[in-house]
């Protein structure tokens, strides 16, 4: 399994978090059924930091007319609504509730010319929550794909996510299903669509970071 670089630090100061604290079981109460215990629970709670930030195998779809998913997670929100950051208009909103088990990656929906970004400081509200969007810490990504079509990608930290990380720079051509950044311990992506695209997902919906299409661009 291959490990995210974003996970790097983090995996290593648990690692020996964990391993002090088996040390010290060991030297403070020997051997025995209490450490047994305390070997089973670190080494479960490693695996699963480690988990969390794995890099899976995929081959990413790519197409013109598509918009495709930003991230792994449950699609919680499909709605037309009032984009009042960037655009300022209404736009159609789809919205990606990435649970602590998904992989926390995200990817670009589309190519194009990364025409803005910006992060903001905030609150860490539960991410499913419509206000999250608005008030929780989050990164905002506009990408112009071509003169008819910008798309909006919002990186939203939630109730356990501290730490929002993106790679895109304003000017930098970005290509569609490429890593974009990476959201730590559970979170949520928003996309802000032209109206009159059409929706292949629908609520509830599991979808795969760079392997589902989330809709097509209208003709």
């Amino acid at each position: 399994m291959t490990i995210h670089k974003e996970g790097y630090g983090i995996i290593t100061v648990f690692f020996l978090i964990l391993a002090a604290i088996d040390a010290l079981i060991y030297f403070t109460a020997g051997s025995g059924l209490l450490l047994n215990s305390f070997l089973v629970v670190t080494i479960v709670f490693f695996l699963l930091i480690v988990s969390f930030f794995r890099v899976p195998k995929r081959i990413p779809v790519v197409g013109d007319n598509l918009i495709i998913a930003p991230a792994d997670g449950t699609v919680v929100v499909i709605e037309e609504t009032e984009e009042l950051e960037y655009f300022k208009d209404r736009r159609l909103q789809v919205s990606i509730f990435m649970s602590p088990l998904n992989v926390h990656i995200n990817w670009y929906p589309v190519q194009g010319l990364v025409k803005y970004v910006k992060h903001h400081s905030g609150l860490f509200l539960k991410a499913w929550l419509p206000k999250s969007s608005t008030e929780n810490e989050r990164t905002t990504i506009v990408i112009e794909k071509d003169e008819k079509i910008t798309v909006l990608m919002r990186q939203i930290a939630g109730a356990l996510a501290r730490r929002i990380v993106s790679y895109s720079v304003e000017g930098e051509k970005v290509d569609q299903s490429k890593q974009e950044g990476f959201i730590k311990f559970g979170s949520r992506v928003d996309l802000y669509l032209p109206l009159g695209t059409k929706i292949d997902v629908k609520l509830r919906q599991k979808v795969t970071g760079s392997q589902t299409i989330i809709g097509r661009f209208s003709d």
